[in-house]
């Protein structure tokens, strides 16, 4: 394994908003993350992984995002970071081959059609499937399961068919099926959750009536880190006639399996999350169903005859993808594949493993405070999401922020989700690769001082000063 640190520009700091809060820390509470003067939180060796070396490959996490506060990255269930060969990946096909892709006969064209192409082998590889000819290109998850539902699902289902969908759905795997049952007439069935955010295997069993054509289900939850049994799962829908659609976007990145070998029929995840450029994902679909299925964009590219009247489609996976594609993005990816590959998948899991556990014990210590999801950690993920009483998730963020530690808070695209659960939105902390027990140690320290303040301004002796909150109460979290 070669991760050895690049030399790079230093990280500059983006100019502060007009009016944005301040980053200066608190008066009465302690800067969490500035322990050690300028030095980030030290890494350790977690087993054959050398975290230390991992940290060094980021270069997001050089900078300060204050004056001797570094920053804690703890929000890669929304982006992950970058490694710096995936950043110069991207820079030497804008700077050396900046050619468009397919048909050209120029050397810098026929360099990134090769580059572009040699991708689709790589997720193919990723994924455990065998025919590269079955990964599309889209711009995320949400345009890929949008083109499950648009062509699939309004080719195949008809009045009275039903979908099935899951509490634990991110509003990409909810709002596609919501539309397309609203427009063919077909019916739209959750499947109930365990009180401790599982799901159900019986309520599935029994909404697995002879009427549903397609599951739609998570990899892994954005909230509660709830991993389900998707073997017993496809097993199951495959075994009443229906087909399985796998939202991948948060598993993947923490979680390898052989999708070929389990069968699913449909998969999307976002390369974004993945360690890759924004703006490129991939929707796999079993080859018969691809070739099945009409496109939904037209344009150049997806077509291989054109008259005044008619055009022929291209063969899969390009009739789906009209017009010039992401081909900075997409050879983003694969740099991240191949930056993931080298690396043992046994190996991330035990340390991701470790930093779940410890952050359970660590804000499990703390008073007031409500660990959502599964106390099982075998059934979930590494990401930690929470409420603290007293204190909004927002203004856990804000100042959290000011110590240099990054989470998220709202509803995160889950707004059914936090219904079950009883609560408007949550905290959430979600760890990677690059993260450190000692992040989480400084993590907690932040919390039970926040906690502190809040509770001593209800007692009216010292007055923090909290986000401020919009009318539209949790934005896209």
């Amino acid at each position: 394994m070669d991760l050895t640190e690049m030399k790079a520009d230093p990280v500059h700091q983006a100019e502060r908003r007009s009016g944005s809060p301040s980053r200066e820390p608190i008066d009465d509470l302690p800067q969490a993350g500035a322990a050690g003067g300028k030095k980030q939180a030290a890494a350790h060796q977690a087993g054959g992984l050398d975290v230390e070396e991992i940290r060094a490959a980021f270069p997001a996490l050089r900078q300060e995002v204050s004056p001797g506060v570094p920053l804690i990255y703890i929000d890669s269930a929304a982006t992950s970071l970058k490694p710096q060969q995936v950043v110069q990946a991207v820079l030497d096909y804008m700077t050396i081959y900046p050619a468009n892709v397919h048909r050209g006969l120029h050397t810098l064209s026929e360099r990134a059609t090769e580059a572009f192409e040699g991708v689709r082998d790589k997720v193919a590889r990723l994924l455990g499937v065998e025919d590269s000819g079955q990964i599309i290109f889209t711009r995320g998850t949400t345009e890929a399961i949008n083109l499950v539902a648009q062509s699939w699902g309004r080719a195949t289902l008809k009045p009275g068919d039903a979908i099935v969908v899951s509490e634990l759905e991110h509003h990409s795997n909810l709002v596609p099926w919501q539309m397309l049952a609203r427009e063919r007439d077909v019916e739209l069935k959750y499947v109930e959750l365990t009180d401790d955010a599982r799901l159900d295997l019986d309520a599935l069993d029994a909404a697995l009536t002879d009427r549903v054509r397609l599951v739609a289900v998570t990899g892994m939850s954005n909230v509660t880190g709830t991993i389900p049994p998707l073997e017993r799962i496809v097993e199951m829908v495959h075994a009443r006639g229906a087909r399985v659609l796998v939202d991948a976007a948060q598993s993947l990145p923490h979680h390898r399996l052989n999708f070929g070998r389990l069968g699913v029929d449909f998969l999307a995840f976002s390369g974004h999350k993945l360690f890759g450029p924004t703006g490129i994902g991939v929707l796999y679909g079993k080859r018969e169903l691809l070739e099945a299925m009409p496109p939904v964009s037209f344009g150049g590219s997806m077509v291989v005859r054109v008259d005044r009247q008619r055009a022929e489609w291209n063969e899969v996976p390009w009739k789906f993808e009209a017009g010039t594609p992401p081909i900075a993005e997409a050879i983003g990816l694969g740099a991240a594949i191949d930056f993931l590959s080298q690396l043992s998948a046994q190996d991330l899991a035990g340390h991701e493993r470790a930093l779940l556990t410890h952050a359970h014990e660590v804000l499990g210590q703390i008073a007031s405070l409500r660990i959502l999801g599964p106390a099982d950690l075998e059934q979930k993920g590494a990401i930690v999401s929470f409420t603290m009483g007293g204190t909004h998730p927002h203004d856990l963020a804000q100042l959290l922020d000011r110590h240099g530690i990054a989470i998220r808070a709202g509803h995160h695209c889950a707004m059914p989700l936090h219904v079950r659960l009883g609560i408007p939105a949550s905290a959430r902390a979600s760890f990677s690769m690059y993260n450190t027990i000692a992040e989480i140690d400084r993590l907690g320290v932040a919390l039970e001082s926040i906690r502190l303040l809040f509770r001593r301004h209800s007692h009216g002796q010292v007055a923090p000063r909290p986000a401020t909150h919009a009318a539209t109460e949790f934005p896209n979290g």
